[in-house]
């Protein structure tokens, strides 16, 4: 019961900060300033896709938890993908994003690691 618990907080905390990343994108490509259409499209573009991809993950381990059973062989290449994923991306935000005076950045690390280990923990318990 608990490795579902932990599970489900994981994925639900992913599903919460990829959908974060959609709703400012306005506002950050307007932070920096008069760049290029093509400057703007990609910066849209890439909060996008974290966006998506942080929601997909969520979406992902929720579904394989709540369908399926979390002790099988699929579900557990499932939690050990998505893990190894989440902290990849706070290894890439501890080295970018962290660095910039913006709180949301700086708590990206933090976040993708913390869910990242609620998955793992949820798939061994």
């Amino acid at each position: 019961m608990i490795n579902t618990i932990l599970l489900i907080i994981g994925s639900v905390s992913m599903i919460i900060w990829g959908s974060a990343h959609l709703f400012p994108i306005k506002s950050v490509v307007k932070g920096f300033g008069d760049i290029s259409a093509d400057n703007k499209n990609i910066l849209k573009m890439e909060w996008i896709n974290e966006g998506l991809s942080l929601i997909f993950v969520g979406i992902l381990v929720l579904l394989v938890t709540v369908l399926g059973d979390p002790k099988n062989i699929s579900n557990t290449i499932v939690y050990i993908a998505s893990s190894c994923f989440l902290f990849s991306m706070a290894i890439l935000s501890l080295f970018t994003g962290f660095r910039v005076n913006f709180l949301p950045y700086k708590l990206c690390p933090l976040i993708f690691s913390i869910s990242g280990i609620l998955i793992i923990l949820g798939s061994v318990l």
